[in-house]
């Protein structure tokens, strides 16, 4: 994978939620909590982190990126983040003493630090700095989930699969001579999951942009051929000089995910 998430600052002078963790520590920080832990290798679709598992460490990504992923009891399975080099994951179960929420799988050889919960709870009583650093990270998350949901909810499905595709474009696309590959592998339920959609919308919906040559798929590979399309999708509907209107959800659209990407596992 050639390209990962590029952090900007927000809108509002604080930190962009794509800010991986370790990133928002001091050297010296960074370097102790990484000593507390042991360097683990996962190779490409091993699972990191197993929803409902007890918790028994939180995990620091250094190389490598992986998806997270959580199932409802119905086997609807939906995408909750992506995350990357710097990122923790894992820290909500940790932090709560409740099983893990979500699945961790790697999307390529991923190394990655594992340390204790015990060993983590103590150094965070001991390291304020790193303590509001992790309430900043969790608090960065939660906002940027809530603006999604509220995004999503004046969207039909149609314009939230358009922008989910141009997101995942931005930050894990690949361009090649034909157009954009997206870089992580993802299943047509991950995708309606991410949108609050059924598999089978998320089917209707490919191959509608496959007969515009907006995208061409495989195997769990999309290429976006015309973006410009795809821009145009996610724009339509909204009221002119206005705030859109939440919709009811359509046949086969489904709900909103309650989750969010604010802590994951």
């Amino acid at each position: 994978m050639t390209t990962g998430t590029v952090a900007h600052p927000s809108d509002d002078g604080g930190l962009d939620d794509r800010v991986p963790f370790l990133a928002r520590l001091e050297a010296d920080d960074r370097s102790a909590l990484l000593g507390l832990g042991r360097t683990l290798d996962f190779a490409q679709r091993i699972i990191l982190l197993h929803q409902h598992e007890p918790s028994a460490h939180v995990l620091f990504l250094v190389t490598g990126w992986t998806k997270v992923t959580a199932s409802a009891a119905n086997g609807y399975e939906a995408l909750l983040a992506l995350r990357g080099p710097g990122d923790i994951v894992g820290e909500s179960a940790v932090l709560t003493g409740r099983p893990r929420s979500a699945t961790v799988t790697a999307l390529e050889p991923v190394r990655a630090v594992a340390v204790e919960h015990e060993r983590f709870r103590d150094f965070l009583s001991r390291s304020p700095d790193v303590s509001f650093a992790l309430l900043g990270l969790t608090a960065d998350r939660t906002r940027a989930a809530d603006r999604r949901r509220l995004e999503f909810a004046s969207m039909s499905v149609r314009q939230r699969f358009a922008v989910l595709l141009l997101d995942l474009a931005r930050t894990h696309g690949r361009r090649t001579a034909e157009g954009i590959e997206l870089a992580v592998p993802l299943s047509k339920q991950e995708l309606a999951g991410s949108v609050g959609a059924s598999r089978e919308m998320v089917q209707r919906l490919l191959r509608e942009l496959r007969d515009k040559q907006a995208v061409s798929t495989g195997r769990r590979t999309l290429l976006i051929l015309r973006p410009d399309i795809l821009r145009r999708i996610a724009a339509t509907e909204f009221p002119a000089g206005g705030i859109p209107s939440p919709q009811v959800p359509r046949e086969g659209e489904g709900q909103l995910p309650r989750g969010g990407a604010d802590g994951e596992a």
